[in-house]
């Protein structure tokens, strides 16, 4: 059941398929956010998927990027570069193909994973949580439950053939220019 979820954020590699964009459709009620990843067709006749989108849930300013844009992949200062060129308290991204939460300087980046468990070459032989010795990585994908600015992150994931469902919380920094409460004469 799908109806609570207000928003879909899509960070790409879906394909051109217009099934499958659909499908991503379906799941939000109110909207969808689809970028750009390295498998859709920028060709197509249909309008081409965005580079990066911003959107505002709850008091949060959100970015999306697929991911491939940062080298070396997941790297946190080239996050970091993304993340204040968008001008935004969270970052989406979704290239390593492995889920994960990390705080850095007050701001919040957050990969879902891969739902289908993707084979990423540049995962080979890792140890890094989340990847198998094949280069996959282990099924997963979070929602977002928001409301002002506190965030709860569930982080649904496939190990043994079995759901494990995580939780991660955090509520927004306030600068001091954008902060409501502050004292403005």
């Amino acid at each position: 059941n799908t109806d609570k979820i207000g928003t879909v954020l899509c960070t790409g590699n879906i394909g051109s398929s217009k099934e499958m964009q659909e499908n991503v459709r379906v799941m939000g009620q109110q909207s969808i956010y689809v970028v750009r990843g390295e498998l859709e067709d920028t060709d197509s006749e249909d309008k081409p998927l965005p580079e990066y989108i911003t959107c505002k849930v709850g008091d949060f300013r959100i970015g999306l990027i697929h991911g491939h844009q940062i080298t070396p992949q997941g790297d946190l200062e080239a996050l970091s570069m993304w993340q204040r060129k968008l001008d935004v308290d969270i970052l989406v991204y979704g290239s390593p193909h492995v889920h994960g939460i990390t705080e850095h300087r007050g701001k919040f980046f957050i990969n879902p994973g891969s739902a289908t468990g993707a084979y990423d070459p540049n995962l080979l032989g890792s140890q890094a949580t989340g990847v198998r010795p094949d280069g996959t990585t282990i099924p997963a994908f979070m929602l977002m439950a928001v409301q002002g600015s506190n965030a709860v992150v569930y982080v649904y994931q496939e190990i043994d053939g079995k759901a494990d469902v995580g939780m991660s919380e955090f509520k927004k920094y306030y600068d001091r220019e954008e902060d409501d409460t502050s004292n403005k004469e």
